[in-house]
């Protein structure tokens, strides 16, 4: 483990476009954390993301994983390719950071999470929205009862047709909307409702030209026996909307831009009443960083990384439940 003061050196498998334009900045800008290398399978494009971020190139994602001075990894790679490398980097004895969706589906996420327990490392699913501020102010406003008592959510993740060659349009990488939006849809209901959130029943829409599904809605149940659910929706083949709403006795709370502001947007909550409408205005945040910072500190043992696991296995399970719900075909992992 490295020290408590020195920077976490992490190495980097893969240049994929949520790496370059989000993640690896973040971590350059986040003090104890230090883009020590960065693997593809090119030469040359390995030689230019480590030239942007002043580290090692490394041709080859197996031999970054040899390397002793490296102590966590980064794995931004298409979906379908999380769960293998993710065990490799495990047995390698490298605490992981892996982007959403972390897996496939759930067999997975249990094999990779009795990894990481075994090997006493850190595995940790990047949903960065979870790291911005602006869902700790609307939970505050929940547990102070401003729009009474909570009675139904809903979340929606979508935006507008991808190009013809994106990665996201092929199933045997893990394309499609479920798993490329809808996992955040499932995982702030889990963070809202908590307990053992599960699926009343769900649809996803095929492209019969790809094969992937390009949308799809989910009805979700709290485990709390409170009566509380969730409806979600998602998609690739919608106008842009990132946002949530709680419905309660009293009242609703709205969120826009809920999944991915920039780390200058200042959010608006939006509390709806009977006879006013009130917004209140929040501090920007750094998700990208916040995340960062927040692995560092789980590989530092400030932190129990077994809710991370926990987690990650649970978001798997629901996704599962969404495709068995939904019936075969989309949306099925390759």
């Amino acid at each position: 483990m490295t020290g408590r003061t020195a920077p976490l050196p992490v190495g980097v498998l893969g240049c994929g476009g949520i790496a370059m334009r989000r993640m690896l900045p973040a971590m350059a800008r986040t003090p104890g954390v230090r883009v020590t290398a960065i693997a593809s399978r090119d030469r040359d494009r390995a030689a230019s993301a480590a030239d942007r971020f002043d580290a090692d190139p490394v041709h080859g994602y197996e031999r970054l994983l040899e390397r002793e001075d490296i102590t966590a990894v980064y794995i931004p790679l298409p979906p379908a390719l999380h769960a293998p490398w993710a065990a490799r980097a495990l047995k390698a004895g490298k605490h992981v950071l892996v982007e959403k969706p972390m897996v496939t589906d759930a067999g997975q996420a249990r094999d990779l999470a009795g990894l990481a327990e075994e090997g006493g490392l850190v595995l940790m699913e990047s949903f960065m929205f979870l790291h911005h501020s602006q869902h700790a102010a609307v939970t505050e406003l929940l547990e102070r009862g401003e729009i009474g008592e909570l009675r139904q959510m809903s979340a929606e993740f979508g935006f507008p047709p991808l190009p013809a060659h994106d990665i996201r349009h092929r199933p045997e990488l893990g394309g499609g909307a479920l798993l490329d939006a809808g996992v955040y849809t499932l995982r702030v209901t889990q963070h809202l409702l908590g307990g053992t959130v599960s699926v009343a029943g769900a649809a996803l829409t095929a492209d019969a030209s790809t094969g992937v599904d390009v949308g799809g809605a989910a009805l979700l149940r709290g485990g709390d026996g409170d009566g509380v659910s969730s409806h979600v929706s998602f998609g690739f083949r919608h106008s842009y909307r990132s946002a949530y709403t709680l419905w309660g006795s009293t009242g609703r709370i709205v969120l826009d831009r809920a999944f991915t502001p920039p780390p200058e947007h200042r959010p608006v909550l939006r509390i709806e009443r009977q006879d006013r409408v009130e917004e209140l205005t929040l501090a920007a945040d750094d998700q990208f960083a916040n995340i960062a910072a927040r692995f560092a500190d789980l590989v530092r043992g400030r932190a129990d990384p077994a809710a991370e696991r926990a987690a990650a296995v649970r978001q798997a399970e629901l996704v599962d439940a969404v495709r068995a719900a939904a019936g075969p075909g989309p949306g099925s992992p390759p």
